[in-house]
């Protein structure tokens, strides 16, 4: 490499796109004041959109966001993130060992919020696409993956209960909030209508997320990052739960439960 002109300009210097603390004094975000312009004036959830994606988002739009972080972050230990955070609190590690293994674990296309929500929306732009140039529903499902016979697509399946509890609440606040359903909403609630009559799938609460976030104009890779750490609560919640019960309390296993069926017993050779 000759030309190294753009990292001697960075030489031994921190640049940022993203804001500064001006010591003592204020500090930039995202070309807002912190000091004067968000403090007390605007949610933490606002923020913590501002600083993911760059965007300062309307208050209502930041409240239904929250409520859907709520949607996502149960305390129950059963749910595999959880186990982690609880394990972590029956072993005596730190609860930021523990909220942040568990937020690792949910990096997933299963679960978790992040990973999940980059998935269905980029599938719902695909297909909104292509339902706007002419394709039909079976025509855009048939492009998915199969499994069992069923579609593989993200926000609209769930494991053990095909109704999402979270639906009812989530259109609920969003009417309240004034927030009309927008195109990707409507669209997405069409689908699960289409593969519920032919697959048994329905929306999920990833998939109305998914297509919410959409529609308020977020693109997959701002909502992945904005979901980063949606399933923190639940994880140190389950956390506190195992921290000062008896050591391995959290799920022991006997010896007698595991059924080994590997190579038999057999002499050492000399």
């Amino acid at each position: 490499m000759s030309n190294t002109e753009y990292w001697d300009k960075r030489n031994n210097q921190i640049f940022s796109r993203v804001g500064h603390w001006q010591g003592g004094g204020d500090v930039n975000c995202q070309g807002h004041s912190l000091m004067n312009e968000l403090m007390g004036k605007i949610s933490l959830m606002q923020l913590n959109i501002l600083n993911a994606t760059g965007k300062l988002m309307a208050r209502n739009v930041a409240d239904w966001i929250e409520v859907n972080f709520m949607g996502v972050s149960y305390p129950d230990s059963r749910i595999w993130c959880n186990q982690i955070s609880a394990y972590a609190g029956d072993t005596n590690a730190s609860v930021v060992a523990a909220a942040s293994a568990a937020i690792l674990s949910a990096d997933s296309r299963a679960y978790g919020g992040g990973q999940t929500s980059y998935s269905c929306m980029s599938f719902l732009q695909q297909a909104y696409q292509e339902y706007q140039q002419g394709d039909g529903f079976e025509k855009i499902v048939a492009r998915a993956k199969m499994k069992n016979g069923k579609p593989i697509i993200v926000g609209f399946a769930r494991p053990i209960d095909k109704d999402d509890e979270r639906l009812k609440p989530y259109e609920d606040f969003q009417a309240k909030l004034n927030i009309p359903q927008g195109n990707y909403l409507v669209f997405a609630k069409k689908l699960s209508e289409y593969l519920d009559e032919r697959f048994s799938l329905t929306i999920n609460s990833g998939g109305y997320a998914s297509a919410f976030l959409l529609d308020q104009g977020f693109t997959p890779n701002e909502g992945y990052k904005l979901k980063t750490f949606a399933v923190i609560g639940g994880a140190v919640a389950c956390y506190r739960d195992m921290e000062d019960q008896s050591p391995n309390s959290f799920l022991p296993l006997k010896c007698s439960d595991i059924r080994y069926t590997g190579i038999a017993p057999r002499p050492v050779e000399d």
